[in-house]
């Protein structure tokens, strides 16, 4: 018997979990399962639909009726097929014990358990999720939301024994659950708001989160104060919660250590962390920057933000746009660049929360060497923006490209403008005088050695993955003689 399938039975037979009634297999080792296009039968929210979203409330016992699975709306079987469709997760639980400060907790555990069932996929978090339903679970008889429902409410009431009633509305009406999605954002708002005035200093430690690491194996989200999760769903109150609630789970607590760097965020405590949770990939991570050491990136986060050379600045880019930045890159080129637990310079993963901080990208100027926005995420966050930069940062309005990105900067006088305008005089090459007589030297005679053959060296690789994002093949092009 393999590691995997003693884990499996262990896990199923310690909760006493049945799901024989469910027509795909349920369990971890469908985790980090994905669905490809040509394998797609349905899918909802990603870049190209506005309402979706997946929320978790605490109510009274007479609010709950245990076990009420409601879908609003057509069912996955009277979806069109291979179209992204609006879908809405309201999960609502009592417990005598439960309280509204773990409702980011809970509702993180949404991720988690759909990615158990065999042919389901589950990316992102609040509202900004990615589900796929694959062909091969929706013919084996997946074909409607009642069984999902199903094996999330045992899920949670297995793994939480303070939950004593839940049920969950599936929401896919497009006249309903546009009020839905507005009372979730409230939600969501006032939830990051409890942290907002909490500082690094004021905690004696820190927390980790893993859950991911079914899609990003090397990836150690850390979770302090001034730095929330890349997904921007687990606080560091949030994770408080977690780590006493369920502390084998995934989120756990970090001890601060020595703070190496205060600017650059460095702890011992949570390198050494990092190092071992990420099988020693990563051992060194400074929290707030995207150049040096930058925080390892999943595949769940907000945002990205990317560093443009040629202006020596940071472009932010988030999972809702659907433009390209100007430097030709969209949002999901640059996620499968960094995602999947990579350390990146130049590159890293954050939330929309993060960017609230005071402490945002700090080791690298913060707001002052962002350069590039799109005008949706810039209009969510300028409220915690200095005022003398927010018209200072460019929008797909403002710029399209790079030289348009450069001269809108030079316009402005963003801080960056002063060495691009220094740039800019270098390039301009001085007139140089020309002689009135130019003295006729001997040309020298030079012998050309023939062209040695280069060696050819053959490298062979064994046990090696090979994974290409793209790749173009040109046909050569004959030279024509004249």
């Amino acid at each position: 018997m393999s590691k995997i399938k003693e884990f499996i039975d262990k896990y199923t037979i310690e909760r006493r979990i049945e799901f024989t009634d469910i027509p795909t297999g349920v369990g971890p080792q469908f985790e980090g399962e994905r669905i490809r296009k040509p394998d797609l039968k349905v899918e909802f929210g990603g870049l190209k639909v506005k309402y979706k979203f997946e929320l978790f409330r605490v109510k009274s016992y007479e609010e709950v009726s245990d076990g009420k699975i409601t879908i609003l709306g057509p069912d996955l079987e009277e979806l069109e097929e291979g179209k992204a469709h609006s879908l809405g997760i309201l999960i609502e639980a009592y417990g005598e014990k439960l309280s509204p400060e773990a409702e980011g907790v809970f509702e993180r555990k949404i991720h988690y358990y759909i990615n158990w069932i065999e042919g389901l996929m589950h990316v992102g978090s609040r509202n900004e999720i990615w589900i796929r339903l694959g062909k091969r679970a929706f013919n084996q008889g997946l074909r409607s939301f009642i069984d999902i429902g199903k094996v999330l409410l045992r899920l949670y009431k297995s793994d939480f024994p303070i939950i004593e009633k839940i049920q969950i509305t599936f929401i896919t009406d497009p006249d309903m659950i546009q009020d839905y999605w507005n009372k979730a954002l409230k939600v969501y708002e006032e939830r990051d708001s409890r942290i907002l005035g909490l500082k690094d200093d004021d905690v004696d430690e820190f927390y980790g989160c893993i859950l991911c690491q079914s899609f990003a194996p090397t990836h150690v989200c850390v979770i302090t104060p001034e730095r929330p999760s890349s997904c921007g769903a687990i606080t560091w109150l949030d994770a408080k919660v977690a780590a006493t609630i369920d502390p084998k789970g995934p989120i756990f607590k970090v001890p601060k250590g020595k703070l190496l760097d205060p600017i650059a965020g460095e702890y011992s405590g949570i390198n050494e962390i990092v190092h071992e949770k990420s099988q020693g990939n990563v051992s060194k991570v400074y929290l707030h920057s995207a150049l040096k050491y930058p925080h390892t990136s999943c595949g769940c986060f907000e945002a990205a933000v990317f560093y443009i050379p040629e202006v020596d600045g940071f472009g932010i880019i988030h999972r809702g746009y659907t433009g390209k930045a100007p430097n030709g890159l969209s949002f999901v080129e640059i996620a499968n660049m960094i995602g999947g637990g990579k350390q990146v310079e130049g590159f890293v993963g954050v939330s929309v929360l993060y960017m609230k901080s005071r402490k945002f990208l700090q080791y690298d100027g913060g707001w002052s060497r962002v350069v590039w926005m799109p005008a949706e995420l810039k209009d969510k966050v300028k409220e915690y923006m200095p005022k003398e930069l927010i018209d200072k940062i460019a929008t797909e309005n403002d710029a399209r490209n790079i030289e348009e990105l450069r001269e809108f900067l030079i316009r402005v006088n963003h801080p960056v403008a002063k060495a691009l305008i220094a740039v800019k005089k270098e390039e301009v090459k001085p007139e140089v005088a020309v002689p009135e007589k130019v003295e006729e030297i001997e040309k020298p005679t030079i012998t050309i050695p023939a062209a040695v053959p280069p060696t050819l060296v053959q490298v062979t690789l064994k046990n090696v993955k090979i994974r290409i994002e793209k790749m173009i093949i040109r046909k050569k092009e004959e030279r024509v003689k004249r």
